[in-house]
């Protein structure tokens, strides 16, 4: 066996037919608009991959924030109506210990047990030694 080496016909004058597509989409048609196949033409461009991928990190960060910050604004509204709930409830609870400790209303309680509200003001008792 002979090792033979084959030349390739020069292939610079040729004119290169780009295969038509056949289904028709809207990322068909954007793909036409923004000529993507002619930055594609060699291969894909390794150069700018780091900063492509630096590019979608900081969108993923983005939008990450930004899912972050509505849930944290959604908790914090939540816990907003929490503290107003409980306000009104101690509020109404505040009246109510309120009245039932005035004297009128504790004479009119214990009345059932048998006491009576005295009719002779308190008086100060004082031992000598």
């Amino acid at each position: 066996m002979e090792n033979k080496f084959r030349i390739e016909p020069d292939k610079s004058n040729e004119v290169r037919v780009k295969p038509s597509k056949e289904g028709k989409s809207a990322f068909s048609g954007i793909e036409k608009k923004l000529k993507l196949e002619s930055y594609f033409e060699e291969g894909f461009p390794v150069q700018y991959l780091p900063k492509i991928l630096f590019v979608v990190f900081l969108a993923l960060v983005y939008i990450s924030n930004t899912h972050y910050a509505d849930k944290t604004t959604r908790a914090i509204e939540k816990a907003q109506s929490e503290v107003e709930d409980l306000r009104a409830d101690f509020t109404t609870l505040k009246a109510d210990v309120m009245f039932a400790s005035k004297q009128s209303e504790v004479a009119r309680r214990v009345k059932s047990l048998g006491l009576e509200e005295s009719v002779h003001p308190p008086f100060k008792i004082m031992v000598e030694k």
